[in-house]
């Protein structure tokens, strides 16, 4: 099936995250040796890794939208915090912010003497109003998508799905044979309304995640990425875990019961 293709893909996606996340960690330990172009590489090269990502899913999406819309492939703890078939957009400064308020916190005595580090802690005001500025923006355009998405959802209750409903009911009632294509061709059209919006907020949050970037410095790039990849890769791994537990449990109480049963 295509889903499952694309989860082997997500899957070795998942393990080059990893492989990157470890070479992002190495240059921001190495940073006072490492140049700013041999810093731009790397980032150029995770960057191209999430492109690589949404180059994908918008081809998988063409032929099937629902998995991705409910992706089999994660856990049920991220697909909780999903916002269409994704991670919100605006989510990207949240993480910045909060890295950036880590890292400060973590340099204070180096910034009162002068000294500082050169990464997120480091934010310029110049920095800091460019991202107030593309937050703003992030959010007005989330705001359409969700109300293009609200659109798209009511238009399940709308006039010709009531009446192809109704008109289908009452064959069945009769015993007469549903004619399917009707009932295909209706389907079909709503999920193509579903892929523009997907296509559209996979647009903004790629679009987003290169805008961030583009505002950091090379070495400040670095350690957003790190901050990106890490709480990825987490959070996928703890639902995980916590999915398996929750079958195992699931499992141990059925077995619980058909054992009760034959007694």
């Amino acid at each position: 099936m295509e889903h499952e293709t694309f989860k082997s893909f997500f899957e070795c996606w998942l393990v080059e995250q990893n492989r990157h996340l470890e070479e992002l960690v190495a240059a921001s330990q190495q940073q006072s040796g490492s140049d700013e172009e041999s810093l731009r590489r790397l980032v150029r090269t995770v960057m191209e890794h999430y492109e690589h990502y949404y180059k994908a899913k918008a081809r998988w999406c063409k032929k099937d939208v629902l998995p991705m819309l409910s992706p089999s492939w994660i856990s049920r703890f991220e697909d909780a915090f999903l916002w269409i078939g994704g991670w919100r957009p605006s989510m990207a400064f949240h993480l910045l912010y909060s890295k950036s308020g880590i890292q400060l916190e973590d340099q204070l005595d180096q910034l009162i003497r002068g000294l500082g580090r050169g990464d997120l802690g480091d934010l310029s005001p110049t920095q800091m109003s460019r991202i107030n500025e593309l937050q703003g923006r992030t959010i007005r355009e989330e705001k359409e998508i969700n109300e293009k998405m609200a659109k798209q959802q009511e238009t399940v209750a709308d006039s010709s799905m009531v009446e192809l409903s109704s008109m289908v009911s009452e064959m069945m009632r009769r015993g007469e044979e549903v004619e399917k294509g009707k009932v295909e061709s209706a389907m079909e059209l709503k999920e193509e309304g579903l892929k523009e919006v997907l296509q559209r907020a996979d647009e903004l949050r790629l679009r987003t995640l290169k805008a961030v970037v583009e505002i950091l410095s090379p070495i400040q790039a670095v350690h957003f990425l790190i901050a990106a990849a890490e709480l990825h890769l987490r959070i996928h791994e703890w639902g995980k875990q916590r999915d398996d537990k929750y079958h195992h449990l699931h499992l141990h109480h059925q077995n619980d019961s058909t054992a009760k049963q034959t007694q």
